[in-house]
């Protein structure tokens, strides 16, 4: 004989199902509408951090992105100015980012140091004399910049503030395009070896290769990068015949074959100009937004500059779709369970975004009364969750020590390295210290 007891709340539709002397509760949890600024996702700050006034009129962001100069951070061989970095990171900490970075070797005005030159290492000056390109297949820069690349990963990779890298260290601002420079870009055994000093420093930290290379495109996620490119929204700067968005990005993406890499790696963009500079042209922002969510854009770098008024809504559904979004739609467990045994439950999630997230983070269960808080984690890797539907049904041990009584049972996604939530699910019955409550269960005999 079954029973079925239907309880609606703000919050979470409740039913239970009486079965053998047991009862079975399905959460049916609200979804909510909002824009959640999670980690690994979303806008990025540009040399900037969120409350400082460049970024009014602008969404919170979850990473402060910057770029470095080799000469910036190794003006004398040796000699690394590993502060200027540490002290970036840990002012996006105290302003709730994580970071991402670039290391760069030249743009208008030589960036590679003058000590790199007077070793003896080729290159090419252009702009009238007044700058200088190195010749990045010869053997003193490869073996320095390496030596550079390797110490970055010696003390950053893994960082729990790091959320990702780009593969730079070749060409203009590390784009990999020699643009307006009289020399050839590297052959791709170069380029292989530049790309394998980033592979060999960052195991743990995930890696973005800039999308201007074909080969170095496919070799880099080939081997597990994501891909990143720097002028998204081009629709006809530079010529009346070409764009990025029509007659670069499409073509790069197919013929670097990574149109999977969104599946294990992130997907970066960086406008081209600012969004001013879109609205003026009357470029489609539509389009553009379209576009980057047919490729899995997780991370954008608008560059700190202001959403034109009218934009806000259309920018606000962009926010919504970019990245990984977590809706709980469905959650059975028992109404009691016993000190020491399994509380076994199913699950069906949802993920409204266009990709996974890429970090590791545990999802847990809090059990919470005035006698006791337990934590309980489970075994499931949200990294696997890819747009759609997931049905993720386990369980986990009770302690045997479990004073008995009734407990609230919530849900989260911790940070790795805290045991405090890190990820915002589109779902109402969020508590202040960011936990969602699912309902009551009850420890006894």
């Amino acid at each position: 004989m079954c029973i079925l007891k239907l309880v609606t709340v703000i919050s979470v539709t409740i039913s239970v199902v009486s079965a053998f002397g047991q009862d079975k509760i399905t959460v049916r949890p609200q979804e909510i509408d909002d824009v959640l600024t999670n980690p690994g996702m979303g806008w990025t700050t540009f040399h900037s951090f969120n409350g400082d006034e460049k970024n009014k009129n602008y969404p919170r962001c979850s990473i402060a992105y910057f770029r470095y100069y080799w000469d910036e951070l190794e003006p004398e061989q040796g000699n690394y100015k590993w502060y200027i970095i540490d002290q970036e990171m840990a002012t996006a900490k105290e302003r709730g980012q994580d970071f991402a970075l670039r290391v760069m070797p030249a743009n208008g005005t030589p960036k590679t140091p003058d000590w790199v030159r007077k070793l003896g290492c080729k290159g090419v000056t252009y702009y009238d004399g007044k700058s200088w390109m190195p010749d990045y297949s010869d053997p003193i820069y490869l073996e320095y910049m390496g030596r550079l690349v390797a110490e970055l990963g010696k003390r950053y990779d893994g960082h729990p503030n790091l959320d990702h890298v780009d593969i730079g260290s070749l060409g203009h601002w590390g784009e990999w395009h020699v643009s307006s420079v009289k020399m050839n870009m590297p052959s791709f055994e170069v380029k292989k070896k530049i790309i394998d000093m980033y592979l060999q420093a960052f195991k743990h930290t995930p890696l973005v290769m800039l999308i201007g290379d074909a080969e170095g495109l496919r070799y880099a996620v080939s081997n597990g990068a994501g891909f990143r490119a720097d002028c998204l929204g081009d629709m006809g700067g530079f010529s009346a015949n070409w764009c990025h968005m029509n007659d670069f990005y499409p073509q790069a993406i197919a013929k670097g074959d990574v149109e999977d890499a969104w599946k294990k790696a992130p997907v970066v963009f960086e406008v081209c100009w600012v969004m001013q500079h879109w609205k003026d042209k009357e470029w489609d922002l539509d389009y553009i937004i379209e576009q980057s969510l047919k490729w899995h854009i997780s991370v954008l770098n608008a560059k700190s500059s202001p959403v034109p008024e009218q934009w806000w809504p259309q920018v606000n559904l962009w926010l919504k779709k970019m990245g990984y979004r977590f809706v709980l739609r469905k959650f059975t467990y028992p109404e009691f369970v016993k000190p020491g045994d399994k509380l076994s439950f199913t699950s069906w999630w949802e993920n409204k975004g266009v990709a996974p997230c890429y970090r590791k983070m545990p999802l847990a269960f809090r059990l919470k009364s005035e006698k006791r808080t337990e934590i309980l984690f489970t075994d499931a890797d949200i990294r696997g969750w890819l747009p759609g539907d997931i049905l993720y049904d386990n369980a986990v041990t009770i302690p045997s020590d479990m004073p008995k009584g009734e407990y609230d049972l919530q849900i989260a996604i911790l940070d790795m390295f805290s045991d405090k939530p890190m990820v915002q699910l589109a779902i109402a019955a969020k508590q202040p210290d960011g936990w969602y409550n699912l309902g009551k269960i009850k420890i006894q005999d």
